[in-house]
This record gives structure tokens, sequence and C-alpha cells, in this order.
């Protein structure tokens, strides 16, 4: 498997700048995100307060960092990370595709949700899960949920359900739903994941359903979720100067870390982080 230098989680402008960096410093990158970019940043009516681009216009500003990024080589894969897991001198990236290596990694996914269920983090592992595809095949015969926060992960539900006995599937969005027939679709909000040893029921303001394990899928993931030991700040990633957190080869760049919520302070930090990382990939190399 390949290794690479820099893993990116996030193509804001915090994610962006890093794999700018990162490639100047000539390291080898894999960058996770949306390959539009941000849409907070592509909402955005005006900007005035970024350096060298005054009055630009969120879109504009959008299109610059994806062009400047891809131009120094950048490519955006579009698989969600799920976990991350240092190992003794790298990390192991799960994704909804599969798993990468990395040296080192940034995080730069912005502000994750700040509030998770009852529950959710007792049974991370023990029933609870952020990829349906990562995990499916552990159903069989069994009952499972999917709690849904857009119409992205219907196509986990349907794959998940050619393993599962039943599949109760909770869209947290509004519109239609498509899924497969023999998935059961239920309009009611999860409160509480319960179980003894692992996971046994989800209440919702509807019932108690009987489950076997339940998916949760986000945009994204907690950081404090994603990478076992990281130390937060209340919903904010905890860093030093240099971005580093206080996983050795773990950095985070932008929103993540905590206000103030600006492009132009996010894609500083990314720029930082990456030269961080790459500081301690040549130190380890000359070791």
């Amino acid at each position: 498997m390949e290794r690479f230098d820099i893993a990116i989680i996030g193509t804001g402008p915090a994610g962006l700048e890093a794999a700018i960096t990162a490639k100047v410093r000539n390291k080898s990158i894999i960058l996770f995100g949306s390959a539009q970019s941000s849409e907070k940043v592509r909402k955005a009516h005006s900007i005035r307060n970024y350096l060298g681009l005054p009055h630009i216009s969120g879109g504009d500003m959008q299109k610059t960092f994806l062009d400047h990024a891809l131009s120094m080589g950048a490519e955006i894969s579009d698989e969600q990370v799920t976990l991350v897991f240092p190992q003794e001198g790298f990390f192991s990236l799960q994704t909804s595709k599969g798993f990468y290596e990395a040296e080192t990694v940034i995080l730069a996914s912005g502000v994750a949700p700040a509030k998770t269920y009852p529950g959710e983090e007792e049974f991370l592992g023990r029933g609870v899960s952020y990829c349906a595809t990562c995990d499916a095949a552990l159903y069989h015969g069994k009952v499972a949920a999917v709690i849904a926060t857009s119409p992205d992960e219907e196509a986990e539900a349907d794959f998940l359900s050619e393993f599962a006995d039943k599949v109760l599937y909770f869209p947290l969005y509004k519109g239609d739903v498509h899924v497969r027939d023999s998935i059961e679709v239920h309009r009611e909000r999860p409160l509480e994941i319960t179980g003894q040893t692992k996971v046994a029921t989800l209440e919702t303001d509807g019932g108690s359903h009987p489950v076997d394990g339940v998916f949760i899928l986000r945009e994204s993931v907690s950081p404090g979720q994603l990478v076992p030991g990281l130390e937060m700040d209340g919903n904010h990633v905890k860093v030093d100067r240099s971005m580093a957190t206080n996983v050795e080869g773990l950095y985070a760049a932008g929103d993540i870390t905590g206000t103030p919520y600006q492009y132009i302070k996010a894609a500083g930090e990314g720029n930082v982080a990456a030269l961080a990382a790459a500081t301690l990939i040549d130190a380890r190399k000359r070791a």
C-alpha cells in the first residue's frame, strides 16, 4: 500500500492551503473533501478582509482557491474519512471506500456538530458506526438502523440492505427518500442509543426500535470520534502554535481549531500545519 507523506482532510481554505504548501515542499499528499471546496465560502456575498483579494465574492474566491490548488497538482478524493488511527510512525485512514496510510495528517474539515446522541460515544465500535459500506458485512442476518443527514446516504443504506436482515432508515432531511423497497423508512427523530455491552435499541420520538447496530451518517465526523485519544477544547481541536495536536504527526487547521471563523485565518493555519508536517517528515528522514 502506498504511504503518503501528508493526508489532508478538508477542502476549504485551510485544507487547500495546506495542500498547496505541501506541494511546494515536495511532499506527496492525498486530499479528502468536496471537489467543489467549501459551500460556506461559495455562499459568501462579499469578502473584504482577505489580503490581495478585495471585495471578492464567495463564488470567485472558491474558484480562485480551487484553481490554485489544482494547478499545483493537488487531486481531490470525495471519500469520507471515518476513522484516523495512529500507528507506530504513521496513520491508517479508513474511508467509505477503503484504507490509506500517511505519515502525517492535517485535520481541516471545519466545525463538526457539537451534539452527539446519548449513547453514541459509549457504544462507538460496539454497534455504533459512521460508515455503512465499511461495516455492512458484520450485519448478516441482523437489524441495523441508519440515521442519515442528507440524501447522499441513501446509497449506503441500499448497500447495507444487501447484508442486513432488516434496515431501518431515519432521514433527517426533507424531500422524498429513494431507497430500496425492503428498507423501512421512519420519519422520526432519534433521541438515544441504548444497550448493555453493545447496542440494543434506538429510541426515537416515535417509539423504541430494537436493533443490533446504528449507523450515524453525517457529512463530517466529530474530530474527537474520528481520532482516538485526540485532545479537544470544547467543540474544537486543541493545538499549539505549530497547529500540532497532542497526537504526534497529527495537525489541525481552520475553523476546527476555534474562532475567529475567517477564511484568512484558516488559510494561514493550513500553511503553518503543512510546514510543521513537512518539517517533521524531513526530521524523521534525517534521523
